[in-house]
């Protein structure tokens, strides 16, 4: 059986591992959505497709650059953490 110890510890990392993963994105959506609200101020322009369409260009974007980065993260951590758990090493 495994220990709590271990279960918790691969559950921190385990959402260690999701943070790094969703940082691109979730700080471009920020940058995006606080210039296009800083526009929006400056223009007094209340549409609500200018907050929606640039934010979802800039996350799609930066999605599919760093897309190879999430991939490598997420096989690191399932090779190093989670199949020698589930083998029982």
């Amino acid at each position: 059986m495994m220990d709590e110890v271990i279960f918790f510890d691969t559950l921190r990392q385990g959402l260690w591992v999701a943070v790094i993963i969703s940082l691109p994105i979730l700080s471009v959506a920020l940058l995006a959505g606080v210039t296009v609200g800083l526009f929006q101020a400056l223009t007094s322009i209340q549409e609500l497709t200018l907050t929606f369409v640039p934010k979802l260009a800039a996350i799609v974007v930066v999605f599919w650059l760093s897309m190879a980065f999430m991939t490598q993260t997420l096989v690191a951590f399932f090779q190093d953490q989670l199949i020698p758990l589930i083998i029982g090493g």
